[in-house]
């Protein structure tokens, strides 16, 4: 598995994922610690995500056929 599978398979969606509890963690009540830090965990899944999703996906080898056929003009 390549670096781009990886980036595209796990890193891109856990990203996401950080961002997601990063804002529960601020919005939540009960635990003073996880609502000093939920902007912390915010920006930490934001950049990540900015770095993941610039690296593009694997290219099919051998197919010779285009990603996204229907968007030709």
């Amino acid at each position: 598995m390549s670096f781009r599978a990886i980036n595209q398979k796990y890193l891109e969606p856990g990203s996401q994922v950080l961002m997601v509890l990063g804002i529960v963690a601020l919005c939540q009540p009960w635990n003073l610690a996880l609502h000093t830090y939920g902007l912390t965990i915010i920006l930490i899944g934001l950049i990540g995500f900015n770095i993941t999703s610039k690296i593009a996906p694997e290219e099919k080898a051998g197919t010779g056929q285009m990603r996204n056929p229907g968007a030709q003009h």
